[in-house]
Parts: structure tokens; C-alpha cells; sequence
């Protein structure tokens, strides 16, 4: 069943920015009265259709259709869709139209900044759902982060390895004081850091950052969780363990052994899954021993006090301004970490994924929340890397345009036609260096 959830939401959440996308291509094109011939979501390769207004039933259904000049459809291929404009030389590399003399609505015969807006519109409209998803949900649900000031660090085998201990707080990346707990292992990365200024106790410590290691960074989920003390929220009525502890004791000891924190304690449960443990509960200025029931997965049943998110609240006309400035944010990261994977020593490649890496982000439940953020995470990563200078992208196209802009010539066909072959083979390439990673991934 989770696959099922999480498989309806990578299809629908893809679906949608695909059609934002080439919808930004379509509407350019009908505003310079250039013919848009095909405009599917999913690929019909080999003719493969699953429904088509040019279909005999739909025609039928609808006998206008039949003079429409743009046949709509969704193919059978779910890994993209498409905008065939007449006149250019896209991803279907189609060249039969271009043995024939240029007519007034193929793309070929406007201008070169029509072009180029035609080739934007795709990207252009990525960033602009990306904006209003974020405005609505900063509107409906507004914004929370965890602070990082005054809070600690529990590590992962990498992050010992580097010299970070349970209990740091982290003070400084650089000479950069971050301020979202959960985002240190991203600026760890992103940022280039050589040096991290901890408090470790009542001394203050700098750990070198080996820039070797960051690769292992970006594939090292967890690095860096917030110690949490193991104080007791509630235990619910009814479970074995009700009663043997109350709101604001904290968990001290198990088995003897001294606790820290929340991580701490659950190791030692593990120990004892399905039996019982002795732990010490320290209540004001008393320590008590009691026994708790662990059950066969290693839990106790006991309720933490969770962690203290700062919490921001927006009116709509509030969360309008909020939404630029987080869509252009989530840009400028996004564009860091591009760099990072175009850094061979980094070996941040690795962390390409594909859709099966896609999949593993949504949520196993259907929540509107994780959706939408997601959703909009999602369209500006396909609007920046269509950016990307790469023939068979936009970025290709839109590279091609502003030199005929720039110099008042035009590449010839037989060019672009070569340039685009190459592009993808390389985007054949990358697809499969994202379904190795992935693979790899699932056999680790």
C-alpha cells in the first residue's frame, strides 16, 4: 500500500509540472501564432497513445476536434511530455518539415526573440507555480524552523569521523552563523566550509573540514540530529508503562548505563526488546529506579517533549513577498548543488537520483503539506536544470537565440541538428548514472 501512495504521488506531483511546463512553451508559441502540432503529457513513442483528440471516438465525441490544429494526447511512456512546435528541431529530431520552405507560422520563421521567449516560457512558468505554491503554503500553514542557537548536535559514524561529538553546538560554518538546525548538513556542503567552530562543554573548538569528504557528506543522511534530553512528555493510559513515569521527569539511566539523550536510551532499549529494563528517572531533585516494559521492537511506548520550532504566521498579502523570497532561496541552494555535482572531487554525482530517488521523498501517507512543498522543490529543479546550457534542453535553444541576437546569424540546421543529437546522449547519460545511483542505493 505505501508503494501504492507514494507511486500515485510521484505520478500526479510529475504530471502537473509537466504540463506547467510545456504549457509555458504553448502559450508563447499561440502568442506569436506559431502551430503547436502535438502537445502530450508522456511520450507516444512508436504512436503508443492512451487518449488523443485526433482518436476516432473523440472525433466522434467531438466533431470540432478534428479541425484542430494542435492534436492533445497522453502517451504511454511516463517519463515526460512534450510540445511539438512546427518548424523546430526538438527531441523528436523530426526533419521533414525542415526539406520544405519556411512558412509563416513555423517557429524557424519568427524572429530570434520570439524564439527565445517561446524556448523561456517553460522555465518562466516552473518559477512562477513554484511562487504561488509557496505563497499558499506559507497562507494555509505558514512557516516553522528549528532554531540552531542553543541546541545540539547528535552525530552519525561520518560526522565522529570528522571530529564532531554528541553535544556540540555548532557556532559557526566559516565565518557564516547559521540559523535553521536542520539545514547544518546542508550548508556543510553547499558552502564550501574548511573550518566549523563548535562549543564542545565550556570550550569552544575548531574542526578542518577534509573537503575530500564532502561527497560523503551529501550521501550520509543524519549527520547531524538534535541531541535531545529524554524528558517525558506523556505516556499514554492503558500501556504497559503507564504510570511509571510523569511530564517533566527525564530519563537518566538504563540499565545502569548513563543516558544523555533520547538517541542514547533507544540503543539501550534495543538491547532489551521484548523484556524488561531498570532506568533511572530523575524527578526534581530526586532519582528514582523503576522497571519499563520494552516491547519487541525496542520501544517503550513513552512520549517525548518534542523540540521548541520557531513558528511564523502570514497573512496572505504577508505570505506573497515570503514566497518570492523563498522560491529565489530554494533557486540559489539548488544551483549550489549543481555546482557540487559539476565538482568532480566532491563526487556529489553520486547523490543524482531519478525518479526512483523522487519517490523515496514522498511521504507513505497522503499529506497536502509535504505535497505541495514538494511540488514546488520539485518545479524549480526541473526549471533550472532545463536552464542548463545543454542542447535538447531549453537552455541548448535558449544559448542558440541569444547568439543569433547577439551576432545576426543563424545557426545552420544541419548544426543545430548535431547539437541536439549530442545533447541527448548526454541526457541519455545522466539518466543513466541517476538509475545506477539509485540502484545502488536499494542494494546498500
Amino acid at each position: 500500500m505505501v508503494v501504492l501512495v507514494k507511486t500515485l504521488q510521484v505520478i500526479l506531483a510529475l504530471s502537473v509540472l509537466i504540463l506547467v511546463h510545456e504549457l509555458g512553451h504553448f502559450l508563447w508559441a499561440k502568442l506569436f501564432h506559431i502551430r503547436v502540432d502535438k502537445f502530450f503529457l508522456f511520450f507516444d513513442i512508436g504512436g503508443g497513445k492512451l487518449f488523443s483528440t485526433k482518436s476516432r471516438w473523440f472525433t466522434k465525441l467531438c466533431p470540432k476536434a478534428a479541425a484542430w490544429e494542435t492534436e492533445y494526447g497522453i502517451g504511454w511512456l511516463p517519463l515526460g511530455g512534450y510540445c511539438k512546435i512546427a518548424g523546430m528541431i526538438d527531441e523528436s529530431l523530426d526533419t521533414e518539415s525542415l526539406n520544405q520552405d519556411p512558412q509563416p507560422w513555423e517557429f524557424r520563421s519568427h524572429p530570434a526573440w520570439q524564439r527565445l521567449l517561446v524556448m523561456a516560457g517553460g522555465v518562466v512558468n516552473n518559477l512562477l507555480f513554484a511562487i504561488l505554491a509557496f505563497i499558499l503554503i506559507l497562507d494555509i500553514w505558514g512557516d516553522a524552523y528549528l532554531r540552531n542557537e542553543g541546541n545540539a548536535i547528535y552525530v552519525n559514524e561520518l560526522a565522529y569521523e570528522m571530529g564532531f561529538r554528541n553535544g556540540d553546538r555548532i557556532l559557526r560554518l566559516d565565518d557564516y552563523v547559521p540559523e535553521d538546525f536542520l539545514n547544518l548538513q546542508v550548508d556543510l556542503a553547499r558552502r564550501d566550509v574548511r573550518k566549523a567552530t563548535v562549543l564542545r562543554g565550556t570550550d569552544t573548538l575548531d574542526i578542518y573540514i577534509d573537503q575530500s569528504r564532502i561527497g560523503d557528506v551529501l550521501n550520509s543522511p543524519g549527520m547531524f540530529e538534535l541531541a535531545l534530553p529524554f524528558v517525558v512528555d506523556t505516556i499514554p493510559a492503558g500501556t504497559p508503562n503507564a504510570g511509571k513515569a510523569f511530564h517533566g521527569d527525564r530519563i537518566v539511566s538504563v540499565d545502569g548505563k548513563p543516558v544523555a539523550y533520547l538517541q542514547d536510551a533507544r540503543l539501550l532499549f534495543a538491547e532489551h526488546a521484548g523484556g524488561e529494563v531498570s532506568v533511572g528517572i530523575a524527578r526534581g531533585a530526586d532519582t528514582l529506579q523503576t522497571l519499563l516494559q520494552v516491547d519487541t521492537t525496542g520501544r517503550v511506548g513513552v512520549y517525548t517533549v518534542p523540540p521548541d520550532y520557531e513558528r511564523l504566521e502570514y497573512s496572505f498579502l504577508q505570505a506573497i513577498p515570503a514566497g518570492f523570497h523563498l522560491t529565489f532561496s530554494t533557486v540559489g541552494g539548488y544551483l549550489q548543488d549543481l555546482r557540487l555535482v559539476a565538482t568532480p572531487r566532491t563526487e556529489a554525482y553520486k547523490s543524482v537520483g531519478s525518479f526512483i530517488a523522487i519517490g523515496q521523498v514522498f511521504p507513505a501517507e497522503w499529506d497536502w503539506y509535504r505535497f505541495m512543498s514538494l511540488l514546488a522543490l520539485l518545479s524549480i529543479m526541473l526549471g533550472v536544470m532545463n536552464l542548463l546550457p545543454i542542447p535538447a534542453l531549453d537552455g541548448g535553444h535558449i544559448v542558440i537565440c541569444l547568439y543569433e541576437i547577439v551576432t545576426g546569424r543563424k545557426p545552420g540546421d544541419k548544426f543545430v541538428m548535431a547539437a541536439q543529437m549530442v545533447g541527448m546522449v548526454l541526457l541519455v547519460l545522466l539518466m543513466l548514472l541517476a538509475f545506477g545511483n539509485d540502484i545502488g542505493r536499494l542494494l546498500r
